[in-house]
């Protein structure tokens, strides 16, 4: 499977084209692709052009979903698997998208136990084994500290192994103890400071839950690097090890999994 699998993304890298022009606007809209090298770039677009050819995506609610629309979430959805890989995202293909938030029903337990059924707004979700729904309306935002898109597909990430719990896998040769005690310690210390009313570039979101910390600050991780990195060293730095990516450009090389 992996042969027939990398001789079918060689077949389309060399058949697919994404428009030069198209590719610029798009990467206008994103001001945190700034700091990518020449050669991240060129990587990053080829990683699009797999993902929309092997993602399903679909709009909802008459959504005409765009060229440039499509080409917006491949192109956030691929930048934290640069360095991953595109199998990341294997054992799912399909991405749903609204023209704003969407309305579902979820159940939610009581400090009583008592499970109550409630309506909620949501601007993302991602299912287990299955498809990550977005409002276009939040994709399409690009303020520092806020991306619906990284966010959902983090979840991806951490849902890789059916492990729903809130943290993924520790990269590769690293200390898994290690790894999930300074990811659970970061949490504490967040959950501490929310709970102490003290200001944090953080969402106050992350701390519902370990899966919504790791998601949340891995939108901080691209989009607002130089404040996590500055406010959270130590949860950049591992951060950084898991995505293989210094996008403050504060750490050695040897502080990254390479």
């Amino acid at each position: 499977m992996g042969l027939l699998r990398s001789w079918r993304r060689r077949r389309v890298l060399a058949r697919t084209r994404i428009d030069p022009a198209l590719w610029q606007q798009v990467s206008a809209t994103l001001p945190f692709l700034r700091g990518l090298s020449d050669e991240e770039r060129a990587r990053l677009r080829e990683l699009s052009k797999l993902f929309l050819s092997e993602k399903q995506m679909h709009g909802a609610q008459g959504l005409d979903l765009t060229d440039a629309m499509r080409l917006s979430i491949a192109v956030q959805a691929c930048l934290p698997v640069l360095n991953l890989g595109l199998d990341w995202y294997e054992g799912w293909v399909g991405i749903v998208v609204y023209p704003g938030q969407f309305r579902v029903q979820k159940e939610e337990m009581d400090g009583h136990g008592v499970v109550h059924t409630i309506d909620a707004d949501l601007s993302g979700e991602a299912w287990p084994g299955g498809p990550v729904i977005l409002s276009w309306q939040d994709a399409g935002m690009s303020e520092s500290g806020y991306n619906v898109v990284i966010h959902e597909f983090a979840h991806k990430l951490h849902m890789l192994h059916g492990d729903d719990d809130g943290f993924p896998r520790p990269p590769a040769g690293a200390d898994a103890a290690a790894w999930r005690d300074a990811l659970e310690r970061a949490y504490a210390r967040f959950c501490a400071q929310i709970d102490a009313g003290k200001p944090t570039i953080i969402d106050p979101y992350a701390a519902e839950h370990p899966a919504e910390f790791f998601a949340v600050t891995s939108e901080t991780f691209f989009t607002d690097s130089g404040l996590l990195a500055r406010d959270y060293p130590e949860l950049y730095e591992r951060l950084a090890q898991f995505y293989r990516q210094d996008p403050a450009g504060v750490l050695p090389a040897s502080n990254r999994t390479e």
